[in-house]
């Protein structure tokens, strides 16, 4: 088994590795108040990351075992988001699409042409 370093692993993550949860089903969230009546007060989960998607625009959390922080805004119906792990910055910055079903998250990137991470809300 190939284990992944772990700026591979959150990068997979956050550009999306592709999970079971069918794309049919899943409504899309279209402007700032929409998704932020989704997260507020709510976590971001997925294996070994745990991250908090703020309302003044902050993003903090854990991946890995390293600190996440970050910035995002809602830009003409994309969240929109800059992230740094241990203090190095993960890429540019990236503007994806928000899905969701029930308490799965869907981001998918590049403005919804990308791959897609699914994050459960606890």
């Amino acid at each position: 088994m190939r284990t992944l370093s772990l700026t591979a692993a959150v990068i997979a993550f956050l550009a999306g590795v592709p999970s079971a949860a069918s794309a049919e089903t899943f409504q899309r969230i279209d402007d700032r108040d929409g998704f932020l009546n989704v997260i507020q007060d709510r976590n971001l989960t997925r294996m070994g990351i745990r991250l908090s998607v703020q309302d003044n625009g902050k993003i903090i959390g854990r991946a890995f075992g390293r600190a996440v922080t970050g910035d995002w805004s809602w830009n003409g119906g994309y969240f929109c988001r800059d992230l740094f792990v241990g203090g190095n910055e993960l890429d540019v910055e990236n503007c994806q699409v928000v899905q969701v079903l029930g308490n799965t998250v869907r981001f998918t990137s590049d403005k919804g042409s990308g791959d897609y991470a699914d994050l459960r809300l606890k």
